[in-house]
């Protein structure tokens, strides 16, 4: 397979790989040396691909893997809402492109599933400057259009298994920067409101009992909210209780 790749909205233009080791620590090195915003890094297959929590990332090709250079100027914490920016434009340009049995919805923080299984990750790696502003934000997406992974904590699928026609990853690369910088605007000019009330709209978990897994333990409690972070609000017997990193996973019957 050849990597070509496709037209982009500006400011968005692509550079194209066909093997790399990380397209975001590419995007990072890139940032570093001053390349302007919206530069999107895409790879056919990557050998040194991670997740959350430095987890590696099965790449084989296939699937889409990209990474793109944002340089947002606000604190650091209003910065990471720019996962759940990533999440609406991937989850509404993968809408579009398979049948309508395929059931996708957000995980809290950054995943998207797809009839309860794990179909993309998502994840945001930020440089400091002097102060609480980020020098850059580098978003990194892995999607399984044609494989997954097996033996995760959380199952995972692919658009193939789950029945979709082949998805060409240049297709899916380009719906989903062209729905991005819908809601990366939407964001820059109405704040976190209408993306929080867009991702809750289609949240797995909402207002059902969930466990959390946190570096040093777990607890179930009630997916009640998300608050002006995007952090998660739990009900818990001890009261109401605010995450902000973690992972949650169904409770089993």
């Amino acid at each position: 397979m050849t990597a070509a790749a496709p037209s982009l909205p500006p400011p968005f233009r692509a550079v194209a790989y066909e093997t790399i080791g990380s397209t975001s620590d590419e995007a990072k090195r890139l940032a570093r040396d001053g390349v302007a915003e919206g530069l999107v890094v895409w790879a056919l297959q990557q050998q040194a691909g991670r997740g959350r929590r430095g987890r590696a990332w099965v790449s084989p090709p296939g699937n889409l893997y990209v990474s793109l250079v944002l340089r947002p100027r606000c604190r650091a914490a209003v910065a990471a809402q720019l996962g759940f920016v990533a999440a609406l434009g991937l989850g509404e340009a993968l809408a579009t492109l398979v049948p309508p049995g395929i059931d996708i919805r957000y995980k809290w923080p950054n995943d998207l599933l797809a009839n309860g299984q794990k179909l993309a990750g998502i994840l945001l790696e930020t440089e400091m400057v002097a102060g609480e502003q980020p020098d850059f934000v580098v978003i990194g997406v892995g999607v399984n259009l044609a494989s997954s992974p097996r033996d995760l904590a959380y199952p995972a699928t692919s658009l193939a298994e789950e029945g979709a026609a082949t998805i060409a990853p240049q297709t899916a690369l380009a719906s989903f920067i062209e729905r991005f910088a819908v809601w990366l605007t939407c964001w820059r000019e109405d704040g976190f409101v209408p993306i929080r009330a867009a991702w809750l709209a289609r949240a797995t978990g909402l207002g059902e009992t969930v466990q959390v897994r946190l570096e040093r333990g777990t607890f179930d409690g009630r997916f009640l909210d998300l608050d002006d972070d995007g952090a998660l609000l739990l009900g818990t017997p001890d009261g109401r209780r605010r995450i902000a990193a973690g992972e949650i996973f169904p409770v089993a019957a």
